[in-house]
């Protein structure tokens, strides 16, 4: 079995995959101060329960969180006895990236581009509601062109609560209208409606500049809430980082 893992910057994300099927999935809070042998335990103890005595031969990480690679590869080491593949340069990933420097794009951004591509095809946009949310933009044959790249969700909200005196923080539940008629509710509005506002005029804006009739999909934790938002959003995978590291992996064996 291959054990995949999504290193983020709120979350680590772990799949297991018997051949093609996603069989498990799990994950944990991000952690800088969080020891080698702690999250050997907290890792180690989620593996057991969701793969039980199966056997995990290999593994592949991405990680845009530089201090915790070392401790994640060293636990997946320690757990499984494979040597993890690490998405970055040297990695064949069948993409054509056309960054200024593609070592400056987050690994999980290429991750997602590669699975989007596998599922979709190209030209497409992938949206990914993380810690920060980016847009990526693939053309045909398989170009990587970039992307944008702005606050997300979370960061918004704590953001308005940290630096106001009155406004409450808010759970973000659904909104039916867009006049909020009370602080939570127009808090809620502006983060949902204002989120998926911005999805459609960017998405719109790139069509333009790039004059391309892209699929648009969504990903992370906000995806399938802000859609309900937003008039561009076609799919939401949200397995969509693990499926697209099985496929790296597979590129590389």
């Amino acid at each position: 079995m291959l054990l995949v893992c999504d290193i983020g910057n709120s979350n680590i994300v772990f799949g297991i995959y018997d051949g093609s099927t996603l069989v498990a999935s799990w994950r944990l809070t991000s952690r800088l101060n969080a020891t080698v042998d702690e999250y050997l335990v907290m890792t180690g103890t989620l593996l057991q329960r969701q793969a039980g005595t199966a056997r995990i031969s290999d593994a592949i990480i991405s990680s845009v969180v530089p201090p915790l690679l070392p401790k994640l590869r060293s636990v997946i080491r320690e757990l499984t006895g494979a040597e993890p593949l690490v998405v970055g340069p040297g990695v064949r990933t069948g993409l054509d990236i056309q960054y200024e420097d593609p070592r400056q794009v987050g690994a999980d951004r290429i991750v997602n581009a590669v699975a989007a591509i596998e599922r979709h095809g190209p030209p497409l946009i992938a949206v990914d509601f993380g810690t920060a949310t980016t847009f990526d933009v693939v053309l045909e044959p398989n170009v990587y062109l970039g992307g944008i790249i702005f606050p997300g969700i979370h960061i918004s909200l704590d953001s308005l609560v940290s630096r106001t005196a009155k406004l409450p923080k808010v759970e973000l539940s659904p909104v039916e209208r867009i006049v909020g008629r009370n602080t939570s509710e127009s808090i809620r509005s502006g983060i949902l409606n204002g989120t998926g506002a911005m999805v459609d005029e960017l998405v719109d804006r790139i069509c333009e500049e790039q004059q391309i009739e892209p699929t648009v999909l969504a990903t992370g934790g906000f995806a399938e809430l802000v859609r309900e938002y937003s008039r561009s959003i076609q799919f939401v995978e949200t397995d969509l980082t693990l499926f697209g590291l099985r496929l790296i992996w597979e590129r590389n064996r």
